[in-house]
C-alpha cells in the first residue's frame, strides 16, 4: 500500500470527498444554505489538498486561515465551537469510506491509514476550537476595555480642577487604567488639583489601599495635589486597622467637602447668589 494513501486519496478525489461529506450533514442548518455547506466543504477539502506536500506530510499551518474563516462564518450564525468542530470531524466518514473502498482487505494498511488520517482530522477540530476560543477571549478583552473606559470618567470641575468618581472594586489592572486616564487628563487640562472620589468603592482592603497610594504618588509626581473624597466611617476604620497611612493626603468624607477644599486651594471663593 502506498505510504501516502489517505493523502493521495484527497489529492485525487477532492470533489467526490466534498460531495460525500455534504451528504452526511443534516438537511436543515441554521443560517446556512445547501450551496453554502457545499462551498465550505469543498473549500476545506481543497485547502487540505493544497497543504499536502509530497514526502513531507501535511502543512497544517497553511490550513489555519481557511479554518479561521470557517469558524468565524459559523460563529456569526450562532454555531457553538463544539458544533463547528463536530462538522470538521464528520469529514472522517466520507474519507474512511473511500479508504476502505480503495484498500480493501488489507487490514494492517487500512488500520495505519485510518489512524494517521484520524489524528490529522482531530487536530483540525482542535484548531477550530482554539480559533473560537481566541475570538471569544478577544471579545471579552475588548468589552473589558470598553467597560474600564466607561468606568473611569474624568470630569473637569473648574479651571485646574478635575475629578474622577471610582465605582466598583479597585484591582491592579483597573488602578493602572485609573492612573493613566487621570494623569493624562491632568496634563491635558493643566490641572493642579485632582479629586479621587471612592464613594462607590464597596470595600477597601490592603491591596486597594496600596493601589490608591500608588495613584496618589503618581499624581504628586505630576505636580498636582490629590484629594481623596468619599471616605466613609467604615473605610476609615478599615484603613486604621490595616495600618494604612494617609496622613500626608488630603481626605474628605464627601465630594462636596473635597470641592470646597479644591476651590480654596485654587483661590476661588464660593458665595451664594442671594448674598446669604
Amino acid at each position: 500500500m502506498p505510504e501516502r494513501s489517505w493523502k493521495a486519496l484527497i489529492e485525487d478525489n477532492d470533489q467526490q470527498l466534498a460531495e460525500r461529506w455534504v451528504e452526511t450533514q443534516p438537511d436543515a442548518q441554521r443560517g446556512l444554505s445547501q450551496a453554502q455547506i457545499e462551498e465550505d466543504s469543498l473549500a476545506l477539502v481543497r485547502a487540505i489538498r493544497t497543504g499536502i506536500q509530497s514526502g513531507a506530510g501535511v502543512d497544517e499551518e497553511s490550513l489555519v486561515d481557511r479554518i479561521e474563516d470557517l469558524v468565524l462564518s459559523r460563529s456569526d450564525r450562532g454555531y457553538t465551537p463544539a458544533e463547528t468542530a463536530t462538522y470538521i470531524l464528520s469529514f472522517k466518514e466520507p474519507l474512511f469510506e473511500i479508504l476502505k473502498e480503495q484498500i480493501g482487505d488489507d487490514s494492517d494498511a487500512l488500520l495505519q491509514e485510518l489512524w494517521t488520517a484520524s489524528n490529522f482530522i482531530d487536530r483540525l477540530g482542535l484548531r477550530a476550537m482554539e480559533v473560537h476560543q481566541r475570538r471569544q477571549e478577544a471579545i471579552i478583552e475588548r468589552q473589558r476595555e470598553e467597560m474600564e473606559e466607561l468606568s473611569t470618567p474624568v470630569v473637569s470641575i473648574w479651571d485646574g480642577i478635575v475629578a474622577l468618581p471610582v465605582i466598583g472594586t479597585l484591582d491592579s489592572v483597573r488602578t493602572q487604567v485609573v492612573m493613566e486616564v487621570l494623569l493624562e487628563e491632568i496634563v491635558q487640562r493643566e490641572a493642579d488639583v485632582a479629586i479621587l472620589d471612592i464613594t462607590g468603592v464597596p470595600m477597601v482592603d490592603t491591596a486597594t489601599a496600596q493601589h490608591l497610594l500608588r495613584t496618589i504618588k503618581a499624581i504628586g509626581l505630576m505636580g498636582a495635589e490629590c484629594i481623596i473624597s468619599g471616605v466613609r466611617p467604615q473605610i476609615a476604620q478599615t484603613m486604621v486597622t490595616l495600618g494604612v497611612d494617609l496622613g500626608t493626603v488630603e481626605t474628605r468624607s464627601t465630594m462636596a467637602a473635597a470641592l470646597r477644599y479644591a476651590f480654596r486651594k485654587r483661590g476661588y471663593v464660593l458665595k451664594s447668589v442671594n448674598g446669604a
